[in-house]
């Protein structure tokens, strides 16, 4: 293996001028450079990346630390994410919190011990220990797809950027179109409380039966936890109420796994029995029989959106806050009743980037 001692016998410059170049520590003459690149090359030289982290200061890695990395959601916001580190010569380190307050935080300091220089986190329900943890050791962080309140934002206290995909309007919009089929009786399947998707969720659900001239029945808004065995409990026990809903809306992917199963163990079809659209679209939702109605995430686009966001606050340490909401599209199939044909994909409404100081939704 070729070493920086034969990069600079063959360039014919000294290793400090080598190391200068590869690790951009110093102006060197243009000549020199492409000397020192060109024997790079032919050589096939590889940089000490832990060497260059000591000259430099830098290690050029980010931490991701996200619950369910087995979620196709969460998959594709990791493929996103890292894609746009590499594009930008950073490497992922990736950590699974399980949604655990403690566990989470030790991730953390772990991903921070190895100097990672900025962290994208899918924060806990009850991340008070996290933002803590961030604030007191001064880490660049951005939040995904969850939102917080950070403590003393608004007096020079810790904040930070968030990146997160629109909520509330795209879930009114599955009510609404739900309403518009009839469906009177139309429950909710939410997430785990204390996240701030679950709280949008529930707040599009009630904005899309007010629009629709529903009432609010508190019993039939029921919480899976966002998780499957969660939401085949939850849907059990809408289906055992004496005046079962029509209609159901999923507020994610898993839950809706966890929907279908409660519903083919007590033999009803979908949606002859009872209608269904789902928040989160997945690559196989369109191979069920019917067909799933969705609301599709970006993302990927959340993913690099994080990593763009986080690298502009490494970039400029002290600018403003901000939060980017990115909009969802309204995939029409045929589980919630409509007549068989062309999948139909529709923009729900949703800002790109919504810069704001940090107010985010309840955690």
């Amino acid at each position: 293996m070729a070493t920086m001692t034969d990069v600079a016998r063959r360039a014919g410059v000294s290793v400090a001028t080598v190391s200068h170049v590869l690790n951009d520590t110093r102006p060197v003459l243009p000549h020199t450079r492409q000397a020192v690149l060109d024997a790079v090359e032919e050589l096939g030289y590889t940089p000490n990346a832990l060497a260059r982290s000591l000259v430099t200061s830098r290690t050029r890695s980010i931490g991701l630390a996200v619950s369910a990395v087995s979620n196709p959601y969460f998959t594709e916001i990791l493929q996103g994410a890292e894609a746009a580190a590499l594009e930008h010569g950073y490497s992922l380190l990736i950590a699974d919190p399980h949604d655990d307050p403690e566990h989470e935080r030790k991730v953390v300091q772990l991903l921070h011990e190895r100097r990672v220089e900025g962290m994208i986190v899918a924060p806990s329900a009850q991340p008070r220990e996290l933002l803590a943890y961030l604030g007191r050791h001064r880490v660049p962080a951005v939040f995904l797809d969850r939102l917080v309140d950070a403590p003393g934002s608004g007096d020079g206290g810790p904040h930070f950027d968030q990146v997160c995909a629109e909520s509330t309007e795209p879930t009114a919009r599955l009510v609404t179109h739900l309403a518009g089929l009839g469906h009177r009786r139309i429950a909710l399947v939410a997430g785990r409380p204390g996240l701030s998707t679950t709280a949008e969720r529930i707040t599009g659900y009630r904005q899309g039966l007010e629009a629709s001239g529903l009432p609010y029945d508190e019993r039939i808004l029921v919480h899976g936890d966002s998780e499957s065995a969660g939401a085949e409990r939850a849907t059990a026990a809408l289906l055992s109420l004496g005046s079962r809903p029509t209609a159901l809306v999923t507020a994610n992917n898993a839950m809706t796994i966890g929907a279908l199963r409660a519903l083919r163990d007590r033999g009803l079809s979908v949606p002859d029995d009872i209608a269904l659209c789902c928040f989160d679209d997945f690559a196989w939702a369109d191979l069920f029989s019917p067909r799933l109605t969705a609301i599709a995430q970006p993302s990927r686009d959340i993913g690099a959106r994080a990593v763009q966001v986080l690298l502009d606050r490494l970039a400029e340490p002290d600018r403003a806050p901000r939060t980017e909401r990115l909009p969802c599209a309204f995939v029409h199939r045929t589980s919630c009743g409509c007549p068989d044909g062309p999948e139909q994909v529709a923009p729900t409404i949703g800002s790109k980037d919504s810069e704001r100081s940090q107010k985010g939704s309840p955690s």
